[in-house]
């Protein structure tokens, strides 16, 4: 089969003959593109597993309908991915960069294929049949967000990756903002039909940390953007870094908290099964501590901004499927996880009122 054979077969939004001229031109093969498939993983991003001169690739690169920011995003991930080379955080390795859109029609990078599974996709035999692998799991995830935490930025490039003046103060006012927006969707509820906006905004505002101890942020850090060995209860990778950025470290841990199981105190089965034998959030929050060596004092109020935070994203959803702009299951599904976010941080404002462990 000719190479042009294979490029037409390659799903939309990959153009096959360009790409492999890009690479042929970079030293990374002169073959056929063979075995292309898409993968799952992210809701909007591509990925693309190929193979040509007997390398597998993995190709990230935008959704077909791009948005403002796509571009960029593709390219702060891949400077993220490369600066993490050589450091002790599980991630795909980097292997080269496009920035232009004249290749496949938008920014890409590829990097490495990972040998790993998706927990809450499943797990495999061994770590089905081992309660002890599965506290395991649980605590590499810390370990691995507390290595992120850990990495010189400047060092490796990255000062200018996110803007520290004024990172705690906009946070709140940021979000706050985006929840209003979605008002132009007039068939929208609105927020008076959230639970605890007012409170929980109040209390971020009055116990806002007086400051903080920068480094790089994955953004999104929960069970679904990690990748786990399928032999080992390890961790492969971290993946979907589109929300990397600078600020306190403390945000991914909080983030971890805002989407753990915890099926005994809302009542929601967990989204990974068997759930016996992950740590529970004080084990994750003593872990963390153990490893990174923060002061973990504000970690209270980092957890409530993620479950705020995360929750605003999401309702963002439920806004647009009243509008008929989105799936509304999905919008339903994505609102039931807001109520519940919202209601998770009110519970943290109670068990922290002061603001500090």
């Amino acid at each position: 089969m000719t190479a042009n054979s294979f490029a037409n077969r390659l799903p939309t939004g990959f153009d096959g003959e360009r790409l492999r001229g890009w690479m042929a031109a970079r030293g990374l093969g002169s073959g056929p593109i063979t075995d292309a498939a898409l993968l799952t993983g992210g809701t909007q991003n591509l990925l693309l597993r190929f193979r040509m001169d007997d390398r597998e690739y993995v190709l990230r690169r935008p959704p077909l309908n791009l948005r403002a920011n796509s571009n960029e995003t593709m390219q702060r991930e891949a400077r993220v991915l490369s600066a993490l080379a050589d450091t002790r955080v599980p991630h795909p390795r980097l292997i080269a960069a496009c920035a232009s859109a004249e290749v496949i029609g938008a920014s890409f990078y590829l990097m490495e294929p990972v040998r790993g599974f998706n927990a809450t996709e499943g797990l495999p035999a061994l770590h089905a049949s081992r309660a002890g692998w599965r506290r395991e799991m649980g605590l590499a995830l810390v370990d691995a967000a507390a290595a992120l935490g850990a990495v010189d930025h400047e060092a490796q490039g990255l000062a200018d990756f996110g803007r520290l003046e004024g990172y705690l103060e906009r946070q709140v006012p940021r979000w706050r903002r985006q929840l209003a927006d979605y008002a132009e969707h007039r068939e929208w509820p609105g927020p008076d039909r959230l639970p605890h906006v007012a409170e929980i905004s109040a209390w971020l505002d009055a116990h806002r940390p007086a400051g903080f101890s920068p480094g790089i942020i994955h953004g999104d850090y929960h069970l679904a953007n990690v990748l786990f060995d399928i032999d080992r209860p390890t961790l492969a990778a971290i993946v979907d870094w589109e929300l990397s950025t600078l600020g306190d470290p403390l945000l991914d841990l909080g983030w971890l908290l805002a989407t753990w199981p915890d099926p005994s105190r809302d009542g929601r089965a967990p989204i990974v099964q068997p759930w016996d034998g992950f740590p529970s959030a004080g084990e994750l929050i003593d872990r963390y501590a153990q490893r990174s060596g923060r002061d973990m004092s504000a970690l209270p109020w980092f957890a409530v901004l993620a479950c705020f935070k995360l929750g605003v994203i999401l309702e963002g959803t439920y806004a647009r499927a009243c509008a008929g702009l989105a799936p509304v299951e999905t919008g339903e599904r994505l609102h039931a996880s807001t109520l519940n976010l919202f209601e998770r941080a009110a519970r943290f404002v109670a068990e922290a009122p002061s603001g500090v462990l």
